[in-house]
């Protein structure tokens, strides 16, 4: 699951014929004049700021500003750019258009172990959270999509007049289809209003969760994702997402500055239990890493160099279970190519290396590995007869 910040999950709206307001997301001043000088609404609509960024609470520390002309705006981008807050250093401001309403309604869409749950509520904003009891729900199976009496009759039981009914009922179906087909896990609107110049149903915010995995299936997903962990991702963590895009199978990187222990597991829950034992064994983790199914040896291989990159490390851990169709050969040739690659830029002096596999073609891709020693690597290498943290106990 990955977030995605308000400006894109917008912009993912739009595409489905939901109504937001015109809104720019910048990174200087500079450009905010820029986009004044081109765009009317930004000199003629009252705008809100608010800093781009994986922030809760951002109106408590002054992140969010209201009610201003494009002089105030570009007083306010000017405050927040650069700004410190915690780990995260504010980058970017989203500017939009203040719209005109008298009162606040919510919709969400979230993903269900059946399907997922369609939910709407006749107040919205700051007083959804203390009136839950109010939101009502549509379970939608798999497969299926929300028929319309279905969605009207929601609208009618979440509180809304007649009129408004059937406004509501075309916003929740495109919000349904947002969701749908931008393999979303989460979809919310708070607040939904309707804007007083014309009656129009608009999402004056986006909260946007999709599944990362499912990005090479979205070639217009041209926007980074939020990071997860407090921080900007790092160059090499976008670098191997960029990898990850374009891959059948999976490689995933978070590092974790400090450590001198390197991991480069098989498999999502081998890279926990991997993880887990340095951990328990008093270890100190120098990142998280992961590729499983069955992806081709070149993206391995950059795994790898971002994995021998790491600073300080001592011990590459390069352990997984007894695969069911991951060649255990052609991956292993990604990562044997990814070591001598860091071996021949001076990386890996004094590091040793652990390796636990099994699965198709292991025989050759475990003694392919065992070759490395004749290279001058410092490698230790075991089949599906050891214990799968047994290498970690023999590392530390």
């Amino acid at each position: 699951m990955a977030k995605v910040l308000e400006g894109p999950g917008m912009g993912l709206m739009k595409k489905w014929g939901i109504t937001v307001p015109h809104y720019v997301v910048v990174t200087s001043v500079e450009e905010l004049t820029t986009l004044g000088d081109a765009n009317d609404w930004l000199k003629k609509s009252k705008l809100v700021v608010k800093a781009h960024e994986a922030l809760g609470s951002r109106f408590k520390l002054g992140l969010v500003k209201v009610g201003l002309d494009l002089t105030g705006a570009q007083a306010a981008a000017k405050e927040m750019l650069g700004r410190q807050v915690g780990s995260i250093t504010v980058s970017q401001v989203i500017v939009s258009e203040m719209v005109p309403h008298k009162e606040e309604y919510y919709a969400a869409v979230k993903s269900t172990r059946e399907g997922a749950d369609i939910l709407l509520a006749s107040c919205g904003g700051i007083e959804v959270e203390s009136n839950w009891d109010r939101v009502k729900k549509l379970a939608v199976v798999v497969g299926d999509t929300p028929s319309p009496d279905a969605l009207e009759k929601l609208a009618k039981d979440a509180g809304f007049s007649k009129e408004l009914a059937k406004k509501v009922v075309d916003f929740a179906g495109k919000l349904f289809a947002c969701f749908d087909n931008e393999d979303a896990q989460y979809l919310e609107v708070n607040p939904v209003v309707v804007r007083e110049s014309d009656g129009q149903v608009v999402a004056l915010d986006a909260v946007t969760l999709l599944d990362a995995d499912a990005r090479f299936r979205h070639h217009d997903w041209n926007f980074p994702f939020a990071a997860e962990f407090g921080r900007a991702y790092t160059k090499n963590e976008m670098e191997v997402m960029g990898v990850d895009s374009k891959i059948k199978g999976s490689v995933k990187f978070i590092e974790i500055p400090g450590g001198n222990t390197a991991m480069l597991p098989a498999g999502g829950g081998a890279s926990v239990y991997y993880s887990d034992a340095v951990v328990a064994r008093g270890g100190k983790l120098a990142n998280y890493a992961e590729y499983s199914g069955d992806p081709p040896d070149w993206a391995v291989e950059a795994l790898t160099e971002k994995v021998c990159s790491l600073p300080g490390i001592k011990n590459v851990i390069v352990g997984g279970a007894i695969a069911n169709f991951t060649d255990v050969k052609k991956t292993f040739g990604g990562i044997i190519a990814g070591f001598r690659k860091a071996k021949a830029e001076g990386r890996l002096n004094g590091v040793k290396i652990w390796v636990r596999r099994g699965g198709p073609r292991e025989k050759e891709g475990l003694e392919a590995m065992r070759a490395l020693r004749d290279e001058g690597f410092d490698i230790h290498v075991f089949d599906r007869h050891t214990p799968l943290t047994d290498i970690v106990d023999m590392a530390l």
